[in-house]
């Protein structure tokens, strides 16, 4: 046998272990989140809900209901903004009245 047969042997065997490795692990996650289906279907419906009222309720002028209830967050957010400025990339704050650099 030649090496050129022995490597091309390999690759095969090492393609054919790597497609069963891709077939088991899809069935490993599909035996895993099957129970968890419904659940995760109903938070998306509840999310693309909550999603439409903000946009629709904006786009007919109906202030923001969410604003109301997230007021007692800003204290928290404003800690962390710095931080999720630089890592969008943005060297300063880009609203102009907060500057936090």
């Amino acid at each position: 046998m030649s090496d050129d047969h022995k490597e091309e042997c390999r690759a095969a065997r090492l393609e054919r272990i790597r497609a069963w490795l891709s077939q088991a692990r899809f069935f490993a996650e599909e035996v895993y989140s099957s129970r968890y289906r419904g659940a995760i279907a109903r938070a998306r419906r509840d999310e693309d809900d909550l999603f439409m009222l903000l946009v629709f309720s904006e786009m007919m002028g109906v202030p923001n209901p969410a604003a109301y209830y997230t007021l007692e967050l800003q204290p928290l957010l404003l800690e962390r903004f710095h931080d999720w400025h630089q890592r969008m990339g943005m060297e300063r704050s880009p609203l102009d009245h907060f500057k936090c650099c």
